[in-house]
């Protein structure tokens, strides 16, 4: 339901974590060449992964609960993927290979705090239902 703030900060997340990755480079290397997601194995893994969270959790528009648990993980899985991209660039010294970061190292953090206002609207409309409940 495209209808609902929540789907929309789900599409926004899925933006980020699958479609600016291709094209954004997270830094370039030392000879200047632009590294790339896809040239880590791990990488890709956990990007897909969380690609595939934000899918499903737009999907299942109906289980409110179900969406809001996928959203916590997919938070998560953000918060690794940033905490190796910061590892990386800050474990190696000097110019040996990360030479200039790029934008794409911080889209992670992008999708958190989609992901973060999506399950405050899923939560309020948790709670709404829950009230609305109580009427009857």
């Amino acid at each position: 339901m495209l209808q609902r703030i929540q789907t929309v900060y789900l599409i926004l997340a899925f933006i980020a974590t699958g479609i600016l990755m291709l094209f954004i480079p997270l830094w370039k290397t030392a000879d200047g060449k632009p590294f790339f997601f896809m040239q880590d194995q791990f990488y890709t893994i956990l990007l897909s992964l969380s690609t595939m969270l934000s899918v499903i959790s737009i999907i299942s528009f109906k289980k409110r609960q179900n969406q809001f648990v996928m959203n916590r993980l997919n938070m998560i899985l953000n918060l690794i993927l940033l905490g190796l991209f910061v590892y990386r660039s800050l474990n190696l010294s000097g110019e040996t290979e990360v030479s200039e970061k790029g934008i794409g190292m911080f889209l992670p953090i992008v999708a958190i705090v989609l992901l973060v206002l999506a399950n405050k609207a899923i939560k309020k409309d948790e709670d709404l239902v829950k009230s609305v409940d109580r009427l009857r």
